[in-house]
């Protein structure tokens, strides 16, 4: 027997030992290391089982529907459960569109970089270079919006204390972006700029501001001319203050603060109080499509995307990590997905993709405020994306999603 042949074994025999005791984390971020002599792995091909294991979860914990759309070099797979429409029981439909939340920061992010390409603003210039006195501390850089560690305090937080009421209180409310800055400017900044990561949609509300001052155009035609209309996203909009969503549609559904209270439809809405931070409506394929070009570097120069993907951790698993409006989740079997989370009223989103674009999955589950719902959801990113999992007798639970609003259940 060769010395490679024996180091394979060795490793071999090492690895279902682990698996046998169950040791082997589900959200450890480190891939195994090379065996020498040993051949590359193969891409696993996605569980889809698991991915509807994971809907299905998602309604048990409360959301009347759920879908997933996965995207790789063997095709297109989708699996939906439950229904779009509690009312006329219209079963979900993988080709309907929903409001993703704040998966529409990416798109921000992507308007802004490329007006950064273009010498139109700098990252690590002052936000007040461009928006003279809107901020009060002249430390706060462009940069420092999108990777969210400017310290300007989150003015959902207040907005949303009582879910149901707040919601209500804005359902058909026009914000100005100056009013929305206000709300956060009147709340204790959360730390200083640049010092931690402290996740605020007020950031993101700035970027908006920052796009309409230096392009002089609306946001929405900066999203319809940048990256709606060359990457032909035909379910994909921003139509901000209207509460409709045209066409063929989901029904969101917003769990209230009290248990065991009915479900409220929150599918009309302006989502002012949201604006460049979470507006957007799309589709599962139009998700795809997008987070796919962007990685595929389709969308921004190579620095760009490099500058968009450096990222910093959220939390202390080392396993979830913020770029420049951009996600990095670590799976267990070693991949790297980027893309983004997205919580609106009634919407769960997940949009990511491999590092090379070449797999993609987006997946929903309408209903809102109820976190487990959101952490069952996130589960099609390990099935999809790592595949059939060998069963361990003692698999530690999944982490908690990460909230883009407040959660009070």
């Amino acid at each position: 027997m060769t010395l490679n042949n024996r180091r394979r074994l060795a490793a071999g025999a090492t690895l279902i030992a682990a698996l046998a005791a169950g040791v082997v984390p589900a959200t450890t971020a480190h891939a195994a290391p090379a065996v020498p002599g040993a051949t590359k792995a193969t891409t696993p091909a996605p569980d889809m089982e698991g991915v509807v294991a994971a809907l299905n979860a998602a309604m048990a914990e409360g959301a009347p529907g759920a879908m997933a759309r996965f995207t790789g070099p063997d095709g297109v797979q989708a699996r939906t459960v439950g229904v779009r429409d509690r009312e006329s029981g219209a079963a979900m439909d993988v080709r309907a569109r929903f409001r993703i939340g704040s998966v529409s920061k990416t798109f921000s992010s992507v308007v802004l970089l490329q007006l950064v390409q273009e010498r139109k603003l700098e990252l690590d210039a002052p936000v007040n270079r461009y928006l003279p006195g809107l901020l009060p501390d002249e430390r706060i850089t462009v940069r420092h919006l999108l990777t969210h560690r400017s310290g300007l305090a989150d003015y959902t937080d207040a907005m949303f204390e009582h879910t149901v009421p707040g919601f209500e209180a804005v359902r058909n409310r026009v914000f100005s972006y100056q009013e929305l800055v206000d709300l956060s400017l009147g709340e204790p900044r959360t730390t200083e700029p640049g010092v931690a990561y402290k996740y605020s949609n007020t950031n993101f509300v700035v970027v908006g501001m920052l796009i309409e001052k230096i392009t002089g155009k609306p946001v929405a035609k900066e999203y319809q001319r940048r990256i709606i209309g060359p990457l032909g996203l035909r379910d994909t909009s921003y139509v901000h203050p209207d509460v409709r969503i045209a066409g063929l549609h989901v029904h969101g559904y917003l769990h209230p603060d009290e248990a065991g209270a009915p479900l409220v439809d929150s599918t009309e809405q302006t989502v002012s109080w949201a604006q460049s931070a979470g507006a957007v409506i799309s589709s599962p394929a139009d998700l795809n499509t997008f987070v796919t070009a962007l990685m595929k570097g389709k969308l921004l120069s190579p620095r760009m995307l490099e500058a968009m993907t450096t990222v910093t951790p959220t939390d202390t698993t080392n396993t979830r990590f913020y770029g420049l409006g951009l996600r990095r989740y670590d799976l267990s079997c070693g991949t790297r997905i980027y893309g983004h989370t997205g919580t609106v009223q009634g919407f769960y989103t997940y949009a990511f993709a491999t590092a090379d674009g070449r797999r993609s999955l987006s997946a929903m589950a309408n209903t809102s405020n109820k976190g487990s719902a959101n952490t069952a959801l996130g589960g099609t990113l390990e099935a999809a994306f790592c595949g059939k999992k060998p069963a361990v007798k003692f698999a530690p639970s999944q982490l908690p999603a990460e909230s883009d609003l407040p959660e009070r259940r």
